[in-house]
């Protein structure tokens, strides 16, 4: 059976408790089993995470100490999976430069707040993607700073945002891919709150196939 790590906690507008109890479910229904902790500590003991398949972060801001980074980065480079979205994963550890190398991105603004917006496939044939095409959600449209190494698999454009204007036209990537080491990195910036993840299916789809392709 594999095995998974929910790791979450931080601000609580992204729902962490909400989110970790929902992707517990969706993972055990795929044939995890699923540990859920509050506690950055969980990424300290490095001999225990390389015995997982995947590690996914829900902790929006935070400290990741330069210990428990290079605990969970030795878990990831020996081959287990990392894979989250939204600010639990790439609004985390503002401070781990290191740690926003590994995810291949950092969020930076949401112009305008809860807007809608199309999410664009950039590479149908992908198993992640595929089958899926171009749908529209009301959330939070993340501007980030993205690594140019990583895959992109889905992008949206900013029409005109109020906020910045100057943004308008920008095309930015919304869900990628990435190896590191012998492990693999899935982040998608879909997902605010919980609910989203039943208001648009394909939201849900993307990350349950992110994560069990991130998974060793």
């Amino acid at each position: 059976m594999k095995k998974a790590l929910i790791v979450w906690g931080g601000w609580d507008g992204h729902e962490p408790k909400p989110c970790a109890d929902l992707f517990a479910d969706v993972l055990g229904k795929e044939g995890f089993e699923v540990e859920l902790s509050d506690t950055l500590d969980a990424f300290l003991d490095t001999e225990r995470l390389k015995t997982l398949d995947l590690v996914t972060p829900m902790w929006t801001c935070g400290e990741l100490t330069h210990a428990r980074y290079a605990s969970l980065q030795e878990a990831v480079l020996s081959g287990v999976g990392l894979g989250g979205f939204h600010g639990g994963m790439g609004d985390a550890f503002h401070d781990s430069i290191p740690y926003q190398f590994m995810v291949g991105g950092q969020f930076t603004a949401h112009p305008d707040g809860a807007v809608e917006y199309t999410v664009h496939i950039a590479k149908p044939n992908d198993p992640i993607i595929a089958g899926i095409r171009d749908f529209k959600v009301r959330s939070e449209q993340y501007y980030m700073l993205v690594d140019p190494a990583v895959e992109v698999l889905a992008t949206t454009t900013f029409k005109d945002p109020k906020d910045q204007p100057w943004l308008k036209g920008c095309l930015m990537p919304v869900v990628w891919k990435r190896p590191w080491g012998k492990g693999r990195v899935f982040y998608s910036s879909l997902g605010h709150a919980a609910k989203e993840f039943s208001d648009y299916p394909q939201m849900l789809e993307i990350t349950k196939r992110g994560m069990l392709w991130a998974s060793r």
